[in-house]
């Protein structure tokens, strides 16, 4: 009995898959610029940034007058109140004794003293026509009289309508005085108002400007602080427009040979090379 065995040599046949990697990256000399724009922006991010405090401007030496000067009531009162004491004084009833000629009794005086001397005169007259203690000299000494007190009456009748005329014109003084004086103490009351308004608007614009300065300081600390973060945005912009080179890397991997088909292999083709050199 004999065994025959046929056949040839044959390999496992080999695996055709594989890994193939394609990666795109700038060029070296871009990428390497970009990352350190990168580890720059990390460390500068990292770091607190001390934002200055917001500032407000105190109130102005001229607007502190102004307060002062607005809790100062009563501006104006005490020359209204001078008005008002007048205009009283001149609704009250005149006081015409004070306005008397202080030589009034001088005058009436004087006119019993001219009456007299004409009785006297009247008298002697009589006396000497023969006729002293008649019904003419007593007719004649009535008239003298009656023209005496006339005349007394007449003269205090003027003196009377003199201090008439100055009390009422004192009067008509008293008013006008107590008006002006209240109109001038609401003027003083207007101008102090007015004054008042004045500073506090010429306070606000001193204020103003100092607030102004006070921000300017704050836009000016602010801009010092984000620089170096605008300085970075700037360099970005550069590296993003500026036209650069791209290198393109492939790393395939070949599939390895499989140990068992390569025994396998061998084994069949010694069995085959054995059968063949085996006589016919």
């Amino acid at each position: 009995m004999s065994f025959i065995f046929g056949g040839g040599g044959s390999s496992a046949p080999a695996s055709t898959s594989g890994t193939s990697v394609v990666t795109q990256r700038e060029a070296p000399g871009v990428e390497a610029r970009k990352l350190s724009l990168y580890d720059q922006a990390a460390k500068l991010a990292a770091k607190p940034v001390t934002l200055p405090a917001i500032q407000v401007a105190p109130i102005s030496g001229i607007e502190q007058a102004a307060i002062t000067q607005a809790g100062q009531t009563g501006v104006g009162a005490g020359t209204v109140g001078q008005g008002i004491t007048a205009l009283q004084g001149a609704q009250a009833a005149p006081n015409i004794s004070q306005f008397f000629n202080p030589f009034q009794s001088f005058v009436t005086d004087e006119i019993s003293r001219q009456a007299q001397i004409a009785t006297n005169r009247l008298g002697a007259q009589a006396v000497g026509a023969g006729a002293f203690g008649g019904a003419r000299q007593g007719i004649a000494e009535a008239e003298i009289e009656r023209a005496r007190l006339a005349n007394i009456g007449q003269a205090q009748a003027q003196g009377f309508q003199t201090a008439l005329g100055a009390a009422q014109t004192q009067r008509q003084q008293q008013l006008a005085a107590g008006t002006a004086l209240g109109q001038l103490g609401a003027q003083q009351q207007a101008m102090s108002l007015a004054d008042i308004q004045a500073q506090l608007q010429a306070g606000g614009i001193q204020r103003g400007i100092g607030q102004a300065g006070l921000e300017a300081q704050r836009q000016t600390a602010l801009q010092r602080q984000y620089e170096p973060f605008q300085r970075i945005e700037f360099l970005k912009g550069i590296m993003t427009n500026l036209p650069t080179g791209q290198s393109t890397i492939t790393s395939t991997t070949a599939p390895g040979a499989n140990p068992v088909g390569q025994a396998l292999g061998a084994g069949l083709g010694a069995y085959s090379a054995y059968n063949l050199m085996q006589p016919r």
